[in-house]
């Protein structure tokens, strides 16, 4: 059975909870995606974006593609942060070269007391990818499961997209918070359910994006978003197959709420590249771990300039004692990449980090 097969390489839980590892361990935000002929190819095959998420078989075939060619750390589920709202109703569909878009947005008193918490057998497809994505990579690495943060959730389901100026959902917080409140708790309950789900599928870690929480105005972040990231966060089952199953947590634009991020009882914050590694980490001191933070685009730069620039995260991390550091981007991976640089950075992450661990 995939739920007893021991984990040949544990390095990245053993990272997120800052326990000693052998060296930094890597794996990059959208790794199976569009930057990999091969994902484009299989994307074609199920016809569409839901058509691959909506199958076990395809996200299964993705999740594991990347790690066919690169060795990373980790596994993370296909998926899309807008499979919850689909499944409260609001009918989610992509557009080629339009992102998402919901047929029923959340614009009215009566849209907003009409969403409930769905039906979790509206997502089995999830929970049974998460199964064969276990059975396949047959304990060679984790797999990490997520959802979206209540906050950045609510937005595409008020603007119906996404969105330059967020007018929309900042009308509504402004205006009727009331309203907005009702659909942050509607969707924490949700999530909650759905991370739980997952883990019980076979998830390993959980991660929690709050892609949209940095543009919110100091005070409302920690009202609208963090409030109930927070809720999710204490909601989770945090251990599984006798081993802990530990929760990330990342604001994009959240540097200067990382010690309120902290404090939400995640194992680790997400950071992106704008914050100083160094300087979080002496904020936080070693009460998380961090997660993070080369620019997507140091992979257009060229072998020298990457190796270089991963180096200079490693650096600003600093030794890594009780402290846990997860190399990553501080966003998700460009399709344009050249798929031959991101070998080039998970060689200099393992062979660089090394000799920071020995």
């Amino acid at each position: 059975m995939s739920s007893v097969t021991p984990l040949k390489n544990d390095v990245l839980l053993r990272a997120l909870m800052r326990q000693p590892v052998p060296y930094t361990p890597v794996w990059l935000m959208r790794q199976a995606g569009r930057y990999l002929p091969e994902y484009n190819a299989t994307r074609a095959r199920a016809g569409s974006f839901m058509g691959l998420a909506q199958s076990p078989d395809y996200a299964a075939e993705v999740t594991l593609q990347p790690l066919e060619r690169f060795d990373l750390d980790a596994a993370i589920l296909f998926s899309d942060i807008l499979t919850v709202p689909d499944a409260m109703g609001l009918g989610l569909s992509f557009a080629q070269g339009e992102g998402p878009r919901f047929a029923h947005p959340l614009r009215t008193e009566q849209d907003v007391a009409r969403l409930a918490v769905p039906d979790m057998s509206r997502l089995q497809y999830v929970f049974d990818a998460v199964k064969v994505i276990r059975q396949q990579l047959d304990g060679r690495v984790p797999l990490i499961g997520f959802a979206g943060s209540p906050f950045t959730v609510a937005c595409y389901m008020v603007e119906g997209k996404g969105s330059d100026d967020y007018r929309l959902i900042k009308s509504m917080l402004y205006a009727r918070p009331d309203l907005l409140h009702r659909i942050l708790d509607i969707n924490a309950q949700t999530t909650a359910t759905y991370l739980n789900a997952q883990i019980d599928a076979g998830a390993q870690a959980v991660m929690i994006f709050d892609s949209w929480g940095g543009v919110l105005a100091d005070g409302l972040f920690q009202q609208f978003s963090l409030t109930y990231t927070k809720r999710v966060v204490d909601a989770l089952k945090r251990d599984r197959e006798g081993r802990a199953v530990p929760v990330i947590v990342f604001t994009k634009g959240g540097g200067q709420w990382l010690e309120s991020i902290a404090t939400c009882g995640c194992d680790a914050v997400g950071l992106d590249w704008t914050v100083d590694l160094a300087a979080a980490r002496r904020r936080v001191g070693d009460s998380v771990a961090l997660q993070g933070n080369l620019d997507p685009m140091a992979l257009f730069g060229g072998e020298p300039a990457l190796r270089a620039e991963a180096r200079r995260v490693m650096d600003a991390f600093g030794p890594v004692g009780q402290g846990g550091h997860v190399f990553n981007l501080g966003h998700g991976i460009s399709q344009f990449t050249p798929p031959e640089a991101v070998g080039v950075l998970v060689d200099e992450v393992h062979t660089y980090s090394r000799n920071l661990h020995a």
